[in-house]
């Protein structure tokens, strides 16, 4: 049975499921994010945000969704 998507991302909007009270880790332990960038989404966010945005921040991406990538250092 597919988890309810009973949240919603703060960075773009989107519904998912927050996993870090369910029985098992939350899919998000998985992406690794530096300490700075951490510190950054605590600043901005409250709550979780979805595994696309997690994933895209990781990357590279900015925090705002929709804002142009940094360029590559």
């Amino acid at each position: 049975m597919p988890m309810p998507l009973d949240d919603r991302c703060p960075r773009c909007g989107a519904a998912f499921h927050c996993g870090i009270d369910d029985g098992a880790s939350c899919a998000c332990t998985g992406v690794r994010l530096d300490a700075a960038l951490q510190q950054r989404l605590r600043e901005r966010f409250s709550g979780c945000l979805c595994m696309n945005c997690l994933r895209a921040l990781a990357g590279g991406a900015p925090l705002e969704a929709g804002q142009p990538a940094s360029p590559a250092r």
